[in-house]
């Protein structure tokens, strides 16, 4: 009897176990939304665990937001703008967005540096609309500029010299995140209308394949310093892709392709960046809330 007792004891530390092993290893979400705002969308996440986004506010406007690795919120709003959108953080803190104007039509933005606490503005060069999306540890910033209704991605390196992207005969071109490794990720349209992702290494474009024949956002999208990749597609090869129950985000690490849901959610969910140690920021679409998703012991 005393045997059997030792026998069973073993078997159930195994199951429980396995069990707990089981658990530890699920990622976990955390619910990412500035106080009082209407919606929240977080757009990148430092090293540090700092994440960056836009909110709306009770009186519709729209402003930038800083996230302590604490939680604590910090609103951001460029001196006399009636827009503020930021969408990049590196890990020296500097951000990067867009910015809007009085006075200027609505489609107008301008991108931003804000740094040491001083923000400045610039455009790429006959420009009516330039966004900021991400900035490298080394300052150099990725985004997109339109002229004549046609949108390219962009990089403006530290030394203040701008570089067009462009896929290889796409009908337009969108940049979104850069790695300290100068990799780096959007998406385009092709000749035909369908949108796809790419990463771009070392001078060379390479498209995003998803699992099936699936539709990639052009606009979102993130890269880490070890090349893990996040982003969003729609489970259907309908174009356009559009942003609703069909969406889902997902991570490409390794070459291994996980899908990300936020639980429960049901209106879709778009995975925005992901940094060193793996976690990750996005938006429950129906609930317009922000998450972040700390990774499981799995994905270490």
């Amino acid at each position: 009897m005393r045997q059997q007792f030792k026998v069973y004891l073993l078997a159930l530390g195994f199951v429980l176990g396995v069990t707990l092993k089981a658990l530890a290893e699920e990622p976990t979400f955390i619910t990412i939304e500035v106080p009082g705002a209407t919606s929240t969308t977080p757009s990148d996440i430092n090293s540090s665990g700092e994440i960056v986004g836009r909110y709306v506010s009770a009186d519709s406007s729209v402003h930038g937001f800083l996230r302590s690795r604490c939680g604590e919120f910090t609103s951001i709003d460029f001196p006399d703008a009636n827009l503020t959108v930021a969408r990049g953080i590196n890990s020296h803190h500097d951000i990067v967005g867009a910015v809007r104007f009085p006075g200027e039509p609505t489609a107008n933005r301008h991108g931003f540096l804000l740094r040491g606490g001083s923000f400045t503005t610039f455009d790429f060069p006959g420009s009516t609309i330039t966004f900021a999306y991400g900035i490298s540890p080394r300052g150099d910033i990725v985004g997109t500029y339109t002229i004549a209704n046609v949108t390219h991605g962009y990089l403006l390196s530290r030394c203040g010299e701008f570089t067009s992207i462009d896929f290889p005969d796409a009908r337009e071109t969108r940049a979104s995140k850069i790695n300290p490794r100068g990799q780096i990720v959007g998406g385009y349209v092709t000749a035909d209308g369908k949108t796809r992702n790419f990463l771009l290494s070392e001078g060379e474009f390479r498209t995003i394949d998803l699992p099936g024949d699936f539709a990639a956002f052009v606009e979102g999208g993130g890269i880490n310093s070890r090349g893990d990749i996040v982003g969003a597609y729609c489970d259907t090869d309908t174009e356009p892709c559009i942003i609703g129950s069909l969406t889902h985000g997902f991570l490409l690490s390794r070459g291994v392709f996980t899908t990300i849901d936020v639980p429960g959610s049901i209106g879709g969910t778009g995975a925005g960046a992901i940094n060193s140690q793996g976690e990750i920021v996005g938006l429950d679409v129906g609930s317009q809330v922000g998450f972040l998703r700390e990774p499981g012991e799995d994905e270490d």
